[in-house]
């Protein structure tokens, strides 16, 4: 079984990274990762796409484990791929965040206990064991195929691991009566903001020409990613309820003795300057994805020196109208944006949590049972890999194609969920196999168009 033929064309956009043999490969389980239905195991992908007898199964599962390909120069490729697709001009736009795949089993490599937000509460934080991984995406605002959406497609990714997990099965060689007031820091551990700035670091270098402008949460806005920021780089995050902000550093005075001041005096925190009256609210109304509020806002330009240290930013206080939300700060470190534009790009963050969901759900994010380190490593994020090689598929090809199911009581949808996409390719794959048989009943071809969907559907 294969893939339609326009989609194997974008998988031969990969034929730089694997030697032939391997290449073989990688199309015969991206086919079957694509067509199957049940938990992505390299055994289900070999089965699924038809290649049971088609050489030892241990050469599918060498391709992850063994294989001579490197994932940073894969990402490189669908980077490219992405953006000459979607944004061959104008600026970049990229959304950072981590998600959780939960695993079974101690021997698992890289696995730990991670905060899991599924079952935690505002009350209680609860973890889970797996897998963290921190994944950068591609941001798509509005496509002509669903005006009103914004998507994410996945194009570099990190595995986090915590402490626990670094210092595994390590002996400690330190007497126990005999123990550091403090432990100094693993250098071989790394936080997830540092996993954040490598692989914004590694996209603005495949890009240097190009403008990119990356969107987190709070967990990617302090220190350690604002001032390890490439050049061609800027950030929009939180500023922290209680962070202090100061005016800038003023103009050094000629003949004076001494260090010269490196910020200047401090502004009042975010309760004084929602209730200062001497700055009025502006009102503005949101309608988009991710945003559909009418919020009061309040602009300056500021140091926010423990994150930021002498950068100027810009700052944004919000305030629900309805009072739905706490007052919240934004930084942007674009000093030429206003508010609007500033709100409007954060709030298209959220299609990565979308696109985590349509990962774990439709494309097996969380199934591949692997345990060596290189096998972990390359094995889930194919899923991330496929999610982004499909949207593209979609925007090229698919959007033809696309044919809603048949449901009276559902009239109104008018643009494709990612089940949709998915349901699609497979639709079309089913129907270039069997486009050859010699069917001529009426009820056979009725009865085969009833299988081929059923064999499609996806979600």
């Amino acid at each position: 079984m294969e893939c339609t033929e326009s989609f194997k064309t974008l998988l031969f956009e990969f034929r730089c990274v694997f030697t032939a043999p391997t290449f073989q490969i990688f199309v015969y389980l991206m086919t079957g990762w694509v067509l199957t239905h049940r938990r992505r195991f390299v055994t289900e992908l070999i089965w699924s796409s038809g290649c049971v007898h088609r050489g030892h199964h241990s050469r599918y599962h060498r391709f992850f484990s063994q294989a001579a390909w490197i994932p940073d120069v894969l990402c490189m490729v669908l980077a490219r791929l992405v953006v000459r697709v979607f944004a061959s001009t104008g600026l970049i736009e990229l959304a950072v965040d981590d998600t959780l795949c939960r695993k079974r089993g101690l021997t698992v490599y890289g696995t730990g206990m991670h905060h899991d937000p599924l079952i935690s509460s505002r009350a209680k934080a609860l973890t889970s064991w797996g897998h963290d991984w921190v994944v950068l995406t591609f941001i798509i605002r509005c496509p002509f195929w669903a005006p009103t959406k914004v998507w994410s497609l996945p194009i570099a990714f990190r595995l986090y691991r915590n402490r626990q997990g670094v210092t595994k099965g390590k002996k400690r060689k330190l007497n126990k009566r005999k123990q550091p007031k403090q432990q100094k820091r693993n250098p071989n551990h790394r936080t997830r903001p540092e996993l954040a700035v490598e692989l914004i670091s590694l996209v603005a270098s495949w890009f240097p020409t190009r403008r990119l402008l990356v969107t987190g949460d709070s967990a990617y806005g302090g220190q350690s990613v604002l001032q390890k920021l490439p050049a061609n780089v800027d950030l929009i995050s939180h500023v922290h309820p209680k962070g202090a902000l100061y005016e800038p550093a003023p103009k050094p005075i000629p003949g004076k003795k001494g260090a010269h001041r490196k910020k200047g005096n401090r502004l009042p925190d975010m309760a004084a300057w929602a209730d200062n009256s001497r700055q009025p609210w502006k009102k503005l109304a949101f309608n988009q994805y991710g945003l559909h509020a009418t919020l009061l806002v309040k602009t300056m330009q500021a140091l926010y020196y423990k994150a930021g240290k002498d950068r100027l930013l810009t700052i944004v206080l919000v305030r629900d109208v309805l009072g739905k939300r706490p007052d919240q700060m934004f930084y942007c470190t674009r000093l030429d944006w206003n508010a609007r534009e500033v709100l409007s790009a954060y709030s298209a963050r959220w299609s990565i949590e979308v696109a985590f969901e349509n990962c774990k759900q439709l494309l097996g994010l969380e199934d591949p049972a692997n345990r060596k380190e290189k096998a972990v490593r390359r094995t889930a994020p194919m899923a991330l890999v496929l999610h982004s090689l499909i949207v593209v598929w979609f925007h090229q090809e698919g959007h033809r194609h696309l044919q809603f199911p048949d449901r009276p009581w559902y009239l109104r949808k008018e643009e494709p969920s990612f089940a949709d996409m998915l349901t699609t390719l497979r639709r079309r794959s089913w129907r270039e196999k069997f486009r050859t048989l010699p069917i001529k009943s009426r009820l056979a071809k009725k009865a085969l168009a009833q299988i081929i969907e059923f064999l499609s559907l996806a979600g």
